[in-house]
């Protein structure tokens, strides 16, 4: 039953996932599960996770990957949690080398295991807090973790000169984008479709300000 509504979520996203890929999704999941059990890594449960948690992630998939054009890239995903969306962006680009960032010890634990179980060698969990991490990281991203504001200020010393923070959001967070600091602007707004989701979901792409000269980021 899983298997088929993730085939159907790949379908309705226009992602071309192997095999192997979608087998690593419903792996990945059951982990999670797994660990829930003893480490509270979510609260989302067994029910809910397939969309609430792969789905959704999925859903960023296939902007980044447009972002990226395929390229070998860093990403950094800050406040990772259970390795949301950071594992499902190892499993789907395996081009892309992905650390998942947590300051809770037992969440980056779990990343590192995952990527061991399911033989990812560009998936790393980190146990740190983002302000001390150097980079550069071409695309950072976040699902849930801070204001934008504080997101793009906590990360910064971490982001490639020309890179990208991708953060995901709910509703258009307009408020947020009128309180980020003079150093960051919005390049794009990018709404999303979560297959069997009502709700509203959009990526907001952010970059450093530049002062009328420097090279925009891949869009």
């Amino acid at each position: 039953m899983s298997m088929e509504r993730l085939n159907g979520a790949a379908e309705q996203l226009g992602l071309a996932l192997s095999d192997k890929q979608r087998e690593q999704l419903l792996a990945y999941l059951a982990l999670i599960a797994k660990w829930n059990k003893v480490y509270n890594l979510t609260a989302v449960r067994d029910q809910e996770m397939l969309v609430q948690h792969l789905f959704d992630s999925l859903a960023a998939v296939g902007p980044l990957r447009r972002h990226t054009c395929g390229h070998a890239v860093r990403l950094l995903d800050v406040g990772s949690g259970a390795g949301l969306p950071g594992v499902v962006f190892a499993i789907c680009c395996p081009e892309i080398q992905v650390d998942c960032v947590d300051a809770v010890g037992k969440k980056a634990a779990f990343v590192q295991q995952a990527a061991a179980q399911l033989q990812l060698s560009n998936l790393r969990g980190v146990h740190d807090r983002v302000e001390n991490l150097q980079g550069p990281y071409d695309v950072i991203s976040s699902r849930a973790f801070a204001s934008l504001p504080d997101f793009v200020s906590w990360s910064g010393g971490a982001l490639a000169e020309q890179g990208a923070w991708l953060a995901m959001k709910g509703k258009h967070p307009e408020q947020e984008i009128a309180e980020l600091p003079p150093a960051a602007e919005v390049f794009h707004v990018e709404q999303l479709s979560v297959p069997e989701l009502s709700a509203e979901r959009c990526i907001v792409w952010l970059r450093r300000k530049t002062n009328g000269g420097g090279a925009a980021p891949r869009s």
